[in-house]
C-alpha cells in the first residue's frame, strides 16, 4: 500500500513526544507500506535531519512553518472565519501544493495526516482516504475551566470557535485516532452520528531499548523531563516547585529535583525558586538522564491525551508518582505500576516513601516496566494503526487492483 503521511514535526531527531510518536509511526509502517512523506520542520528546511528518514520513506520533502504571533486583527477577523486564527496565519502554500502535486504524483491509497494542523493540507487530496492522527482536544476545549473573569471569556470562545471547526473537517476524514478515551469521547460529542471511524491508539515506548538502560538511581534524586514553554509542563513545574518541594525538602534536605528541556531565562524568573533545583537545559539522550533517578514525578494538572513521559520512565525501571491527571487514559494501577497523589502533602509522603525505600521503588519500576512492555510497546501499537489505514484503504486498493487485473 502507498501512503501519504503528512506531518506537523520534522521527526527527526526523535527527542519529544510527537516526533517519538511520528518516527515510531514511520518505522512500524516503513516495513509493510511505500511511504511519502511531506513535514514541517522546526529549523531552516535546508538544514533537517534525513538519516533515518531516507531508509523508511521512498520521497520525503521538509518545509519551514510559518510562524508568527497573532495581532487583534487576526483574532478579530476569527470572528467571521470557519478557520481559527492560528490555522489562517500559519498556512503554507509551498506545502499546499506538494500535497496536491505528491497526489498526482505517487496516486497514495490513504493519506496519513498527523495532528490536526495537518487536517487542513490533508483535505486538498480529494477523493482520496483520509486519516487524521492524534486528534488532541481536551487542552482547547477545557482550558476555559481554570481561568476567570476575561480570560476565561476569551477561553471559552477559541473553545468554541475551535469546536466548530473540527466539527466541520472530521467528516471528511474516513478515521480519526486519539490517544485515549477522555479524547475518542470529546471528538465522538463534536460529530455526533456524522462520525468517522474513532479509534484509540495510545502513545507508546520502545521498550526493548528503554530496559537496555538499567535503572541506576543516584540517591535523592528526582527527575521532570519536559519543556517549559509547553504550558501544561510550566504549570506542572510551577505547582510542584511552589506547593510541593518544599515539603520533600523539609524531610529530605539532600533531595535534589532536576527539570530537563529547554528553559528560557523568563520561564524560568517566574518558578519558585529554592535549594536543591537544577535546570539541565536540553539533553541529548533523555532516557541515560532519567535512568540515573531515584523517581520521577508527574505533577500535571492540565492538557490531554496522554503522558508519553510516564511510559518512557517506566519502561526504564523507574518509579512514578503522578498526579491522577498525568495518568489520565493510562491503564495503570496506582499503588502497583506507579503511586497517584492529589495533593500537596500526599505528593510529598509518596515521594518520601520511596525515597526511604529503595527495595520498594525498584518494585514498582519493575511491576511498571512489565505494564507498559505489555500493552504500549510500539511493537503492540503501531499494528492497530496499520489496521485502521488498511481497512479505509481497502475500497480503493480493490478498484486499482480490478483495474490493473
Amino acid at each position: 500500500m502507498r501512503i501519504l503521511i503528512l506531518s506537523t514535526w520534522w521527526p527527526e531527531p526523535d527527542d519529544n513526544g510527537s516526533r517519538l510518536r511520528a518516527m515510531a509511526i514511520l518505522r512500524g509502517l516503513a516495513a509493510r507500506h511505500e511511504l511519502h512523506l511531506l513535514a514541517f520542520s522546526q529549523g531552516p528546511a535546508t538544514e533537517v535531519q534525513a538519516n533515518e528518514i531516507g531508509r523508511l520513506c521512498r520521497s520525503w520533502q521538509a518545509f519551514t512553518r510559518p510562524d508568527r504571533l497573532l495581532t487583534v486583527r487576526d483574532r478579530l477577523g476569527s470572528l467571521i472565519s470557519p478557520r481559527p486564527a492560528a490555522v489562517r496565519v500559519r498556512w503554507s502554500k509551498p506545502l499546499a501544493q506538494a500535497v496536491q502535486e505528491a497526489v498526482v504524483r505517487w496516486q497514495p491509497d490513504v493519506v496519513l495526516a498527523l495532528q490536526i494542523d495537518m487536517a487542513p493540507y490533508a483535505l486538498l487530496a480529494r477523493n482520496l482516504p483520509l486519516v487524521l492522527e492524534e486528534l488532541e482536544l481536551a487542552l482547547i476545549l477545557e482550558d476555559y475551566q481554570r481561568w476567570r473573569g476575561l480570560r476565561r471569556l476569551r477561553s471559552l470562545l477559541t473553545a468554541l470557535q475551535h469546536r466548530r471547526y473540527v466539527s466541520t473537517i472530521l467528516p471528511a476524514f474516513a478515521a480519526v485516532t486519539t490517544v485515549s478515551e477522555r479524547e475518542a469521547e470529546l471528538a465522538r460529542q463534536i460529530v455526533g452520528t456524522q462520525h468517522p471511524i474513532i479509534t484509540v491508539i495510545p502513545n507508546g515506548v520502545d521498550s526493548a531499548a528503554c530496559a537496555a538502560y538499567g535503572y541506576r538511581p543516584e540517591p535523592d534524586t528526582l527527575i521532570y523531563p519536559g519543556a517549559l514553554s509547553y504550558s501544561a509542563n510550566f504549570d506542572a513545574v510551577n505547582y510542584f516547585l511552589g506547593q510541593i518541594w518544599p515539603l520533600i525538602r523539609a524531610r529530605h534536605p539532600q533531595a535534589r529535583f532536576r527539570i530537563t528541556g529547554r528553559v528560557t531565562a523568563e520561564q524560568r524568573a517566574a518558578l519558585p525558586n529554592g535549594p536543591g533545583i537544577e535546570f539541565t537545559g536540553y539533553v541529548d539522550d533523555i532516557r541515560d538522564v532519567i535512568s540515573h533517578h531515584a523517581v520521577e514525578v508527574v505533577p500535571i494538572r492540565e492538557g490531554g491525551g496522554t503522558r508519553l513521559k510516564i511510559l518512557e520512565a517506566l519502561a526504564l525501571g523507574v518509579p512514578v508518582i503522578s498526579t491522577s491527571k498525568g495518568a489520565e487514559g493510562l491503564a495503570l494501577i496506582d499503588g502497583k505500576h506507579l503511586l497517584l497523589a492529589d495533593t500537596p502533602m500526599d505528593f510529598a509522603r509518596a515521594t518520601s516513601r520511596l525515597l526511604n525505600d529503595p527495595p520498594l521503588a525498584h518494585q514498582l519500576g519493575a511491576a511498571g516496566q512489565h505494564a507498559v512492555a505489555a500493552r504500549y510497546d510500539w511493537q503492540v501499537i503501531v499494528p492497530r494503526l496499520n489496521d485502521v489505514l488498511e481497512e479505509v484503504a481497502q475500497p480503493r486498493k480493490h478498484r486499482y487492483d480490478l483495474v490493473r487485473a
